[in-house]
């Protein structure tokens, strides 16, 4: 297949470019190498996908309108599309509404209008988020879509723009809503991040709220191979992804300190404004239609996420 990945140099979309080439798909990736993600890293995540033979890079922005000729052109031979560019994270959505509202709903809207004439397009993948639910978004897809952020509320938006596509034009969109996705090239500003990165070091690990939040964590590679799977999906369904094991921050936390043999130093803070209290994906809807099931175990996933990220620093304490 042509495969079209938007954020192809993200955490997510790096990954998910990987498999796809190594199932042997042909590639073309966009992303445009947004602030909140450090170019460094995503130059690292990156640079292995473009000496492949099958894989294409495109540095365009989608929301800006000088991107929308070689868009036109690429568009013609896409058979896959797998939308994951976006502007990530719940807290600096709230001073910096104008940047989420460009990257994750205006440029939804240029990449569906250009999609809509794509003469052999297959299927769009929509990746959405659990944040579309709220505060309390654990159960299966007929949960109230309340979100509790401004993110949530960009990312609610832009389903509704694939939706009304779909309904409009007959744009053969599947909405995925992926729940806490954690492993290697994780985001710097995420969670897991910065509570290996602190322990690893020694360092303060700041808890936001009283740490029982409830998270149902998707290991990398079982959110793509869920992407995958959706492809052989019905035109218009929506479906959670989720990893299926709930599970407290404070007992991560101590899961990370027994793989890494080393102490937390918790220092607590106030709760922040549209933090989720409860994540948890009910799942049965996709495992149902397509049979994917999550494989990677908590314990599991996060040690590969240490070894990444702390290399050689893991194996001295192991």
């Amino acid at each position: 297949m042509e495969c079209l990945v938007t954020g192809c140099a993200g955490f997510i979309g790096s990954h998910l470019c990987e498999t796809l080439l190594k199932k042997g798909h042909r590639v073309h990736g966009i992303d445009c190498f947004t602030s909140y993600y450090s170019k460094e890293s995503k130059e690292k995540n990156l640079s292995p996908l473009q000496s492949h033979p099958r894989f294409q890079f495109y540095p365009l922005n989608l929301a800006e309108e000088n991107s929308q000729t070689e868009l036109n052109h690429l568009m013609r031979g896409i058979e896959w599309i797998y939308h994951l560019a976006a502007a990530p994270g719940l807290i600096a959505s709230w001073d910096n509404f104008s940047i989420y509202n460009t990257n994750n709903v205006l440029a939804t809207h240029r990449l569906l209008e250009t999609a809509k004439n794509a003469p052999m397009l297959n299927r769009l993948v929509y990746a959405s988020t659990s944040s579309v639910y709220g505060k309390y978004a654990s159960g299966d897809e007929a949960l109230p879509l309340k979100p509790s952020s401004p993110y949530g509320v960009t990312k609610l938006a832009a389903e509704n723009l694939c939706r009304v596509y779909y309904e409009a034009f007959d744009l053969p969109v599947v909405i995925l809503r992926y729940f806490s996705v954690y492993g290697p090239r994780q985001r710097p500003d995420m969670g897991y991040y910065k509570f290996i990165q602190s322990i690893s070091q020694n360092e303060p690990v700041y808890l936001t709220g009283d740490g029982f939040q409830i998270r149902g964590n998707t290991f990398v590679s079982d959110c793509v191979n869920a992407s995958i799977a959706a492809m052989d999906t019905q035109p218009g369904s929506i479906f959670n992804v989720g990893g299926g094991e709930l599970i407290t921050v404070r007992e991560v936390i101590r899961k990370i300190e027994q793989i890494l043999g080393k102490r937390a130093r918790i220092t607590q803070l106030a709760e922040r404004p549209g933090d989720q209290k409860y994540t948890g994906a009910d799942t049965l809807k996709l495992c149902r239609a397509t049979g994917w099931k999550p494989l990677v175990k908590l314990e599991e996933g996060l040690s590969q996420q240490i070894e990444w990220q702390i290399g050689k620093s893991l194996r001295q304490v192991a």
